[in-house]
């Protein structure tokens, strides 16, 4: 029974896993999935004689290695050549043609160049055995380890009759918004942060310890094949579609226009140029894309040149680089002491957004770099969304330049500084410091936490450089008296603000502990620990084994909690609060709801505020996306909408109202 159980349970959670980190639909809550995957682990535990070779407990990360093996790749792991102007596709085009003397129109398969690492994945008798990175393209490292823990990743293929053996080829990578959490996260560690998501992704698949892989935000996207037994394909797009359709993550699973099969180099440069517009929308890095001749046959009579494929190539795009002034380097102070080194520089645009300042993150990457007030220096958009400085042009430097150093006193409070041990960044440890309490403050109002959208960053430095300010529940105890008595404050502004506090009162418990600002506590663990305690007062009696139990939480954020709730004058905060009228709702995500597993994104202006509409999406089972991708379930769509109507039409994304949403609800 156990072992029937045992095989059940593992495809449950495998069809989950797929759900929700290759097409990002999940159609369970996590509450429901943890407790899935308890089962399996418990089962685990009292039978011994369970295969665990294909179980979701595999991928947690196993014991540190010594040094990774090398093994041989079956079938050599090629390079391609490389352009950066769309005029080489005509050569390239010219090139296939003269070679196989023909004057027939070429079919290509055009595709994203991901800016990762390369891999290769072995199935044998569709269970996952190996994985190799690149390598010399003829030997590469056995990675199996931590590419195991990539939850988008089969450990075992999902079809009755799989082949004795298949290859997968593609690509490890970080996508934008996981890779500007996971540098959030260095950084709040005092790690070192990454310079882009591709640094961040080979860091990560190199690591000797798996179990820093299982807690990195890696994913996979396959897109060719090596050796094989048992299977035969006639086309390259036939090889995608057969790994999208068995459970292989891949770019057609995402959105099928990503791929495209062009007749002709004309196709192709279209296809170059939309890709190139629609680059920085997408969510993760690519540099270009790859053209391969369609035809497998046709691949095999056209062959290699030197460690190349004839009838592939790579169309790159053009950096999105520029250089500028350094004018000056501000020293931060975040709310958990941090201190950040922030360049202030000349404005410049960059992939079409203006930047006028980049973090330098510590000292030791300003030594790295040696940037120093007055250089003028390259930047780019890492992972086209953080500002980054590549280089400094020294034939510019002035002459009287001087090393930049990080002041051994808190730029705030005066406070002596310190750089733990094992850490790189240097901290303010004044619990006192004015920066810190500003920057709890503004956490506090902003709005995925309390929402108080009328007090703004000014106000708040304003009102505690007044005395009038330093705690949470202080926002509470304002008057209007106490607005007008600052500068420029009016007595229309003053009850705005008064009024924004006053419909703060009613947060969901999420929203709560989020706002609260204890540090590794997320908005995503903020809404774990509020489904799991369903109160503010269980919340703040939980022990250390209640809180073990919640999604997400290790040692290293159990620490950070205990300490949070153990210390009376924070609990006394929050005791305050609820004195002063702040009445707390349960958990904002139902457990079960009309749009359950459903997922939607807002655009254009609603009867209600966005946020208020977030919450009832999301109170009736919902999951809100940051973006339109073929992903995306609904578009709900208010007056005087924005691109993403276009874009949502393209991809055959179901628009609704806010009328027709109501209705979805019931």
């Amino acid at each position: 029974m156990s072992k029937k159980r045992h095989e059940e349970l593992k495809k449950i959670i495998a069809k989950h896993d797929y759900n929700y980190y290759v097409l990002d639909r999940p159609e369970i809550e996590d509450y429901d999935y943890d407790k899935l995957y308890a089962e399996l682990v418990e089962l685990e535990k009292a039978d011994k004689s369970l295969d665990l070779s294909d179980s979701p407990s595999q991928r947690v990360g196993g014991k540190p290695l010594d040094i990774f093996e090398k093994a041989p790749h079956r079938l050599p792991m090629l390079s391609l050549a490389n352009s950066y102007s769309p005029e080489d596709i005509f050569d390239f085009d010219e090139r296939v043609r003269k070679f196989l003397k023909t004057d027939k129109q070429i079919e290509y398969l055009c595709e994203l160049k991901f800016d990762g690492l390369s891999m290769e994945l072995i199935y044998e008798n569709g269970q996952f055995t190996r994985a190799l990175t690149r390598g010399d393209g003829t030997v590469g490292e056995d990675v199996t380890h931590n590419i195991k823990t990539i939850r988008s990743i089969p450990l075992k293929l999902g079809m009755k009759k799989p082949p004795s053996l298949l290859e997968v080829r593609g690509e490890v990578l970080i996508f934008k918004q996981d890779f500007a959490k996971l540098n959030e996260t260095q950084q709040e560690n005092g790690q070192q942060t990454f310079a882009n998501p591709r640094n961040a992704a080979a860091g990560t698949v190199r690591q000797l310890d798996p179990r820093i892989a299982a807690s990195r935000p890696l994913r996979f996207l396959g897109y060719a094949l090596g050796a094989t037994e048992g299977l035969t394909f006639t086309t390259q797009y036939e090889i995608e579609e057969y790994f999208a359709e068995h459970g292989i993550p891949t770019a057609i699973n995402m959105d099928k226009e990503l791929v495209a099969i062009c007749k002709g180099p004309e196709e192709v440069v279209e296809y170059y140029h939309r890709v190139e517009k629609l680059r920085p929308s997408l969510p993760f890095d690519i540099d270009g894309i790859v053209i391969k001749v369609n035809s497998l046959h046709t691949q095999d009579d056209l062959g290699l040149v030197a460690r190349s494929p004839r009838w592939a190539t790579a169309a790159k795009f053009k950096p999105q680089q520029a250089e500028t002034l350094i004018e000056n380097i501000h020293v931060q102070v975040g709310r958990t002491g941090a201190l950040t080194p922030v360049a202030i520089m000349k404005p410049v645009k960059v992939g079409g957004v203006t930047v006028t300042n980049a973090t330098l993150h510590n000292q030791d990457e300003i030594n790295r770099k040696d940037v120093r007030i007055g250089d003028t220096v390259i930047i780019q958009r890492a992972g086209d969304v953080i500002p980054e400085v590549v280089s400094v042009v020294m034939e510019k430097r002035p002459k009287n330049s001087k090393a930049f150093l990080i002041p051994s006193e808190c730029p705030a409070c005066g406070s002596p500084v310190v750089k733990v041990e094992g850490e790189v960044v240097t901290r303010c440890v004044n619990p006192l410091c004015i920066a810190m309490v500003k920057e709890s403050l503004k956490h506090f109002v902003a709005r995925r936490a309390m929402n108080i959208d009328k007090v703004g960053d000014r106000l708040i430095e304003t009102l505690v450089d007044h005395k009038l300010l330093k705690s949470f529940s202080d926002f509470y105890r304002l008057k209007k008296e106490d607005i007008l008595s600052l500068d420029r404050q009016g007595e229309k502004s003053a009850e705005n603000v008064i009024k924004s506090i006053e419909n703060s009162k009613k947060p969901g418990l999420g929203r709560f502990i989020f706002a609260l600002g204890i540090r590794f506590v997320g908005e995503q663990t903020a809404k774990h620990l509020a489904d799991h305690f369903g109160t503010i007062e269980r919340f703040l009696q939980a022990t250390d084994e209640d809180l073990l139990q919640v999604p997400e939480i290790g040692p290293k954020v159990l620490k950070t909690i205990r300490d949070w709730i153990s210390n009376p004058i924070l609990v006394q905060e929050v005791h305050d609060m609820l004195k002063l009228g702040v009445t707390i709702s349960g958990p904002a995500r139902a457990q079960e709801g009309s749009l359950s597993g459903k997922s939607f994104l807002i655009t254009g202006t609603l009867p209600v505020k966005r946020d208020d509409a977030k919450d009832l999406i999301e109170k009736n089972g919902g999951k809100i996306l940051g973006s339109v991708s073929a992903k995306l379930n609904y578009l709900v769509v208010g007056d005087d909408p924005g691109s993403k109507v276009e874009k949502a039409q393209s991809l055959g994304v179901t628009i609704i109202s806010w009328e027709e949403l109501q209705k979805l609800i019931g």
